[in-house]
């Protein structure tokens, strides 16, 4: 027996030892079923790894096995290596060692979208729009985001150098970097809206969320003390630690209120989960805002501030993620991270709602939803996400608004926009007015997209012609089409107030970073002004929750 089939078998011996002492609701006549599989396995990976053609990486070759086997699981299920340690501290913490900036894959390079303010890439010169072209000598065309993100993190203190490429300049340059602890803060951003209403901003639910949002509450209360409301912002907030969930909800409930339930397989792993504080307001009036991008613990607050009647929710339907995910250690400074339970807000209803098909939600109608009511008796439904008492559609879904981003239109617009600028407006008093010069940008790169309704109607006319169909409605299918690019034609000016302010963070960000682009953003944002509407009628904000 050679050493890989040995440790495999101590392995599935352990696992096997380790369910015997679980307190699970499984049949214990699986335990066969395991051991049985675990040997066939080790006998396979042993007869591939000695006998297949090629060499092999058997580390490479493990890791397919573990990732196909946990793809079908869930989305939420994964695998994490020893050299993956570092992204998962940042999920957890909301810190990371490395440099500081988010990057993303621009044709073949890795470009820097946004430093992080006072972070080493900031402190080193990096603007948005630079291309990292090699890291310590190394060539990086081709390299994945993934792959140029491992290799830039590293213990603090370390030197790392990068070669990049700057719009405007016309030789590569050179820019050494000391790797140091980045934080990223949850609550990027509190202050005032408008007059006597206070907004806070959350993110993540990394650890001291709870506390973040608590200290930025009483700041505002103390400079302010005729605050009447707050607006609480939770929009692509993707949620974190569920512990973070009740220590925030804390803040706006009293003590001793259940928050949320989970229940799982592992009789011993199911808890509830109440409050342990005094809050901080629990009387203030509240706005929580949500969308599609809300989800996991931002729809634990969320829900349980709508089951408790302790808010007016605004925006679009969340995410739809009930489910819980523990880290489980596995040897080697790896982890797993499994889904556990799923969780149940103080109504008793699961907001789970999540096609595991593609990890993306399905659209469950609320004649299939169940009902369940709130404190105060009002109807809220399970399943889907939860859905905000006031739903405002947002132009910001279109598709041409997704096609400008996912194609880098405007943020190429904006690097060049930004060459030779070392200084701007602040958020408050800056305006784009170039709107005309945008338009003529994209024309200048053949900026073409596919609406969703065209790619409909080019499998419509796959079918027909299959069906035969075709020379028949040929006139019609071409009266479509004609339509279509009539209305795609006006697009970019019926979307350009959406599109300005899109430009306008882009713009701002560059200069007053991630805390600039939120407030650039609070000017424009339609649902801002909801929420600042519902905070300054009483009898309508009453009668919400009532």
């Amino acid at each position: 027996m050679n050493s890989t089939t040995k440790g495999l078998k101590i392995l599935g011996m352990v696992l096997l030892a380790g369910l015997t002492m679980s307190n699970v609701k499984s049949d214990h006549g699986k335990y066969f079923e395991i051991s049985k599989n675990i040997e066939i396995f080790t006998n396979l990976y042993k007869e591939i790894n000695t006998y297949y053609v090629d060499d092999l990486d058997p580390a490479k070759l493990m890791r397919t096995g573990v990732d196909a086997m946990l793809e079908s699981l869930d989305p939420y299920t994964n695998y994490i290596s020893e050299s993956e340690i570092e992204g998962f501290r940042y999920i957890t913490d909301g810190k990371y060692n490395g440099i500081g900036a988010i990057i993303r894959q621009i044709d073949d390079y890795a470009t820097i979208i946004e430093p992080y303010d006072n972070c080493p890439a900031q402190k080193a010169g990096l603007k948005a729009g630079d291309k990292i072209l090699a890291i310590d000598g190394k060539e990086t065309k081709g390299k994945s985001t993934d792959e140029i993100s491992n290799f830039l993190k590293g213990f603090p203190g370390t030197e790392i150098q990068l070669k990049i490429e700057r719009p405007g300049k016309s030789v590569p340059m050179d820019i050494t970097l000391v790797r140091d602890e980045v934080i990223v803060p949850n609550v990027p951003y509190s202050g005032i809206v408008e007059d006597g209403i206070g907004y806070i901003a959350l993110t993540t639910f990394t650890r001291n969320a709870g506390k973040n949002v608590a200290d930025a509450l009483k700041k505002l209360k103390t400079e302010n003390p005729n605050l009447k409301g707050i607006i609480f912002d939770l929009r692509d907030n993707g949620g974190g630690l569920l512990q973070e969930a009740v220590n925030v909800s804390n803040v706006f409930i009293p003590k001793n209120e259940l928050v949320v339930t989970t229940k799982g397989k592992v009789v011993d792993w199911d808890r509830s989960f109440k409050t342990l504080n005094k809050p901080v307001d629990e009387n203030i009036p509240m706005v929580v805002l949500i969308d599609k991008g809300s989800a996991s613990a931002s729809e634990i607050v969320s829900g349980v501030l709508q089951d408790l009647d302790r808010a007016v929710l605004i925006g679009q339907r969340s995410y739809g993620k009930g489910l819980v995910q523990t880290t489980r250690d596995v040897g080697y400074n790896s982890k797993v991270k499994l889904t556990t339970s799923k969780y149940y807000v103080p109504s008793g209803r699961c907001i789970q709602g999540v096609s595991y098909s593609d990890g993306t939600p399905i659209n469950i109608p609320d004649s299939l939803r169940t009902k369940f009511k709130t404190r105060s008796g009002r109807v809220v439904l399970d399943g889907g996400g939860v859905k905000p008492d006031i739903e405002v559609n947002k132009a910001m879904n279109a598709a041409i608004l997704n096609s400008l981003q996912r194609q880098f239109m405007i943020f190429d617009y904006t690097t060049n926009y930004t060459i030779g600028k070392e200084t701007l407006a602040s958020p408050q008093d800056f305006k784009f007015t170039e709107f005309d010069q945008f338009v003529k940008y994209l024309k200048e790169q053949d900026y073409e997209y596919e609406s969703d309704s065209e790619k409909m109607l080019d499998r419509l006319k796959m079918q027909l012609e299959e069906e035969s169909y075709a020379d028949g409605l040929g006139a019609d299918i071409q009266d479509m089409e004609n339509k279509i690019a009539q209305k795609k034609a006006n697009e970019l000016l019926e979307h350009k107030d959406a599109i300005v302010n899109l430009i306008e963070k882009d713009i701002v960000s560059r200069f007053h970073y991630q805390k600039g682009r939120i407030e650039m953003g609070l000017r424009n944002d339609i649902e801002i002004k909801e929420a600042v509407a519902i905070l300054n009628d009483k009898a309508k904000y009453d009668a919400i929750l009532k």
